[in-house]
């Protein structure tokens, strides 16, 4: 089979119940994941810097926080080619389980590490080992969990079946999120500090062994079980892809600028902002919690919206209103009632950032060919995460004192991503648009 040749396998019927518990895997096995690393996040902005950094300056103390949060990001190219290379070649399922098992673990691990004042600085070691293994599971996961939900869909729902995976990660950050929220209710500053941090992490453990009774009753997509049997798996996707699909590649990593950005400064950034600024570490927290879940439906209408009507107008709609959307967000966060910022939190989190997130698993799946699609939707996707969502908090505590403390650098490169994006939404293709106009439109997939 020549290299550059797409695969076009037609898809066996597949039962409404197997259907059922692909929906449920992706959605179900994703949220774990996304928990794990959702955790993180939530904790560098809120308790890391004390915890493993206490003998830094408040301003150093903030970005070495933020740069282990960023390690796990770098990771994750890493964790996508790997799990790319094997999933074109065994199967998303098996790569899946091994994705979730590893997440698991790194999470429990962080609950039980001992602090700075313990340990010294092998407990900086030690907390960026487990999130380099956090990273590598979250490369390895989003990539498989997409394909497994699109390869099952007919072709008129992909995007629809899609966000099941995307809405796991809004599931995620509302239980990640919730879990520090109750943690803090129930419990006093000190007895947090102290170890309530570590509860929602040790939480994980339970929710790995659910996810995995779950995923483990999941096949691969009659499409590659048939291309499999056959022997037509690619030997070395991650080569094919970067020497016939480059323009692919490029498309996918510019369409994970903007949104990655925006969702990290809604969710992570924006927790440490008010409460430096403001002296409010509530308000942040109740905001993430309504856009997480107002996610949970509007990850899948944007999804269903954009197989009626093709994924590339909704994302350069979307992608210009996160470049015009910064700059009166941080205007709002330093002067506007913050009792409105859930409302602003659905404006950026659940209209702009999910009109993008929400139909990407099936529009990057559409991107590249059968026997390449795991390699190809991974490295892209994680690829341009890394440029975008896990430097961002750095870039962003960083431009705000290159600025003089003035947030507006941090609007400008949040406004060049989104251009970056844009440009890259134009570029992209979109059979799912040519499908919408003409039902007898042939299907390349």
């Amino acid at each position: 089979m020549s290299a550059v040749e797409s695969v076009a396998v037609p898809a066996p019927a597949i039962r409404i119940r197997d259907k059922k518990r692909v929906l449920s895997s992706a959605f179900v096995g994703t949220t774990i994941e996304w928990y794990d690393f959702y955790l993180y996040g939530t904790a560098a902005a809120l308790i890391f810097n004390t915890q493993f950094f206490p003998q830094s300056s408040a301003f150093a103390g903030v970005l070495a926080s933020f740069a282990t949060f960023a390690v796990g990001f770098f990771a994750r190219p890493v964790g996508g080619i790997l799990a790319g290379h094997l999933g074109d070649r065994i199967g998303r399922k098996a790569l899946l389980v091994a994705s979730l098992l590893t997440m698991g673990i790194a999470s429990t691990g962080i609950g039980l590490l001992p602090n700075y004042e313990s340990i010294g600085t092998l407990a900086v070691v030690g907390l960026v080992v487990l999130r380099l293994l956090q990273g590598l599971s979250a490369g390895a996961e989003w990539g498989g969990s997409a394909l497994l939900s699109v390869e099952h869909a007919p072709r008129h729902l992909r995007g629809f079946f899609g966000s099941f995976t995307q809405v796991g990660s809004a599931a995620g950050m509302l239980l990640a999120t919730s879990a520090f929220a109750t943690t803090q209710l129930v419990m006093t500053a000190e007895q947090f500090q102290s170890f309530g941090w570590r509860i929602p992490f040790l939480a994980s453990a339970v929710l790995v062994v659910i996810g995995l009774i779950i995923r483990l009753g999941v096949e691969d997509a009659p499409q590659f079980q048939q291309l499999k049997a056959e022997k037509n798996t690619a030997k070395a996707p991650i080569a094919e892809v970067l020497r016939y699909h480059r323009r692919s590649l490029l498309v996918a990593i510019g369409l994970r600028l903007a949104q990655p950005a925006l969702f990290v400064v809604l969710t992570v950034y924006l927790l440490g902002y008010i409460s430096s600024r403001r002296d409010d570490t509530t308000s942040g927290l109740t905001a993430v919690l309504v856009g997480s879940a107002v996610g949970l439906v509007s990850g899948p209408f944007w999804g269903w919206l954009s197989d009626r009507y093709g994924r590339r107008p909704i994302a350069i709609a979307g992608a210009i209103g996160i470049g015009i959307f910064v700059w009166p967000l941080f205007w709002f966060l330093d002067n506007g009632p913050l009792v409105l910022l859930p409302l602003v939190m659905i404006l950026g989190m659940n209209v702009l950032h999910d009109s993008i997130y929400g139909p990407q698993a099936a529009w990057f799946a559409e991107q590249f060919p059968l026997h390449l699609r795991y390699s190809g939707v991974s490295f892209g996707y994680q690829v341009g995460t890394v440029l975008s969502g896990g430097l961002t908090p750095f870039i962003a505590a960083a431009l705000l004192s290159v600025g003089g403390g003035q947030p507006w650098l941090i609007c400008a490169y949040l406004t060049l991503l989104a251009a970056l994006s844009t440009i890259a939404a134009f570029a992209a293709k979109d059979p799912a648009r040519t499908y919408a106009k003409n039902n007898s439109a042939p299907d390349t997939f």
